[in-house]
């Protein structure tokens, strides 16, 4: 079997389009924006639930609002230690959307800052 030889005088032309498909690439992916299917893919699921989370925080805040001693339980909030918060806004139910069980851990976290910075 013969294998065709490639003429001398195509070979720096050669040489340069590897190059500068190697260059384009790295240029790409570093600087232009471009990402594997991975990426997109994880991307795309950090920002559905980052839209989830923004679409269920004030429902938790509404919760919040529509208990009793709604004024009392913000300042519980505001002495309760940072890392905590999350779970007392859980074990106070109002991370709990309406048709589930459990609550939300991102919800939580969410609606203790905005329960936090509420002006009541």
């Amino acid at each position: 079997m013969n294998t065709p030889k490639v003429p001398s005088s195509l070979m720096p032309g050669l040489w340069g389009a590897a190059g500068g498909a190697v260059l384009m690439a790295i240029l790409g992916f570093t600087w232009g924006g471009w990402m594997t299917a991975g990426t997109a893919e994880r991307t795309a699921e950090q920002r559905a639930s980052s839209a989830v989370v923004a679409a269920l925080a004030p429902i938790c805040v509404s919760q919040f609002q529509l208990s009793a001693d709604a004024i009392a339980k913000q300042e519980e909030l505001k002495k309760v230690g940072l890392y905590d918060r999350n779970s007392f806004v859980e074990k106070a139910g109002w991370a709990t959307m309406p048709g589930s069980n459990a609550p939300d851990t991102k919800v939580a976290k969410a609606c203790a800052d905005l329960i936090f910075n509420l002006k009541l």
